[in-house]
């Protein structure tokens, strides 16, 4: 199984299935790795554009988003008990 993460430039906007082959990404076994790369490409200037997997998993841009948020509120959560 493996998860690509495809990143670009702030201010990118999400990408077309005919757009996949000219932007890069980075390639994981895991989707706890991709979100991770997700993440520090989020924290670093640059944006994901989408995550894909080979088992059909597709996260867009705002999905990924969402996902580190709600990632983010519920590590919080747990630090605070």
């Amino acid at each position: 199984m493996s998860y690509r993460v495809y990143s670009g430039p702030r201010g990118s906007e999400a990408i077309s299935p005919l757009e996949k082959d000219r932007h890069l990404y980075k390639e994981f076994g895991l989707l706890d790795e991709a979100m991770n790369w997700a993440r520090h490409v989020n924290d670093s200037g640059r944006v994901t554009l989408l995550i894909e997997g080979d088992d059909g998993t597709r996260l867009t841009k705002q999905q990924v988003v969402t996902a580190l948020k709600t990632g983010e509120a519920a590590n919080g959560q747990d630090n605070a008990a």
